[in-house]
């Protein structure tokens, strides 16, 4: 995300260090609520009984800032620790991922391509392969998207995920998770570019509200609202820092509780309403997932 934040850094980049430029039956149908006597349910995680019964939009998720760009994978300046089957596998539930044209194709990428790339189809095929194995879990992406809906409408089907993926007409309540699972469409998914032209391609701005994004310290991270109306039902609450780009260190100063438990509370006051997508630069490092679980009264 946050596009323009890049310029500055990659001309510095570039005088730096001479790199080139690169850059049927529903699946996974099963049973809504418990699992297995004695089944430990994963941290972050959204398939127990007790979430099962609500709504999507009441419901909180950890979500991945440019959960693409990852230090694991060899991505420069990355926004994350570790690729998105190890998120998945931490209880990250949602996912921004920016989208961009290279060769006729659409990867995944930040900004520029010698930071890292890889085909969109290959990161979707992470989260398809999850939702099998997972037959109760519920997942977002929300894309910041260079490409056409059809560009994406074609990876969604290399992947093998777009059996997954749920229809939200606007105006009409969110369906409970359980209804979600049984239906087996346990994916929902935003895009800022094409929204509507597919049914289950929604426009992001048409159903969700955020904070503001482009936080450089901790004071810059407010309440108030920036894209979006408060009137969708569903809230972004970026808790980032850029200063010029993604760090651990600055992760570390805002990732942490008292300070992150302390801002989401003062933001679902402000606004009387849930944080569902509490949206974090390197997830591992603080209590991101403990925080989503406690707003889902998940002990």
């Amino acid at each position: 995300m946050e596009t323009r934040m890049f310029s500055r850094l990659v001309l510095v980049f570039l005088f730096i260090v001479p790199v080139p430029f690169i850059c049927g039956e529903t699946p996974g149908e099963g049973k809504a609520g418990e699992g297995k006597p004695g089944e430990k349910r994963a941290r972050g995680g959204n398939g127990v009984k007790k979430l099962q019964a609500r709504r999507y939009d009441q419901v909180s998720y950890a979500t991945a800032h440019n959960a693409m760009s990852n230090s694991d994978e060899g991505w420069l300046f990355p926004n994350q620790t570790h690729g998105l089957t190890r998120q998945l596998s931490d209880g990250v539930r949602a996912f921004m991922l920016d989208v961009h044209d290279k060769g006729g194709k659409p990867y995944l990428c930040h900004s520029r391509f010698f930071l890292g790339s890889r085909p969109l189809k290959d990161g979707l095929a992470e989260l398809a392969s999850f939702l099998e194995k997972n037959p109760r879990e519920v997942l977002t992406i929300i894309f910041e998207s260079y490409v056409s809906s059809k560009a994406i409408e074609g990876a969604f089907k290399e992947s093998g995920l777009l059996p997954y993926t749920h229809r939200q007409q606007r105006g009409k309540p969110w369906p409970r998770l359980a209804e979600m699972v049984a239906a087996g469409r346990r994916l929902v998914v935003f895009t800022d570019r094409g929204g509507g032209e597919l049914p289950w391609l929604h426009g992001v701005w048409d159903f969700c509200w955020e904070t503001h994004f482009s936080a450089r310290s901790r004071k810059d991270l407010a309440c108030g609202k920036n894209r979006g109306s408060l009137k969708n039902s569903l809230f972004i609450l970026n808790h980032f820092l850029t200063r010029p780009a993604a760090s651990r260190r600055l992760a570390d100063e805002v990732n942490h509780n008292p300070f992150l438990k302390k801002r989401v509370e003062q933001c679902r006051k402000a606004s009387g309403r849930l944080p569902n997508f509490i949206t974090v630069d390197f997830y591992e490092r603080g209590d991101v997932i403990a925080v989503v679980d406690e707003l889902n009264e998940i002990r």
